[in-house]
């Protein structure tokens, strides 16, 4: 994500995890708002991100089922949750979104696998 602005990550407990970036003009679609590739690579990248903190090594995504529901427009202030549903000896099932000023941008459901 360095090369799209990267994200601020913060934990806040032992199975939840923030994270937050900016949007820049850059990150926007031809319709005038945040484009969706930008919003899943970032739920893709804060929820790995988050997979890794609770094993202390490495997981690569092997599903990512994301749900769009609103726009974010350039300055906009963007904070991800993660939150970690269940933890296998292989597996990890995770939960995240996307809000903008509290309003819900997106939400995604996805599987981690241990490496």
């Amino acid at each position: 994500m360095k090369h799209n602005g990267g994200l601020e990550f913060r934990k806040i407990s032992d199975t939840e995890f923030e994270f937050t970036t900016t949007i820049k003009e850059f990150h926007m679609n031809a319709g005038g708002v945040t484009h969706g590739g930008f919003v899943m690579s970032m739920l893709d990248s804060g929820m790995g991100t988050s997979a890794h903190q609770v094993i202390k090594g490495r997981a690569v995504t092997i599903s990512l089922n994301t749900n769009f529901i609103g726009g974010s427009k350039v300055g906009d202030k963007i904070i991800g949750y993660a939150k970690i549903k269940k933890h296998t000896n292989t597996l990890i099932f995770m939960y995240g979104e996307i809000k903008c000023d509290d309003k819900l941008l997106a939400t995604a459901e996805g599987i981690w696998k241990k490496l």
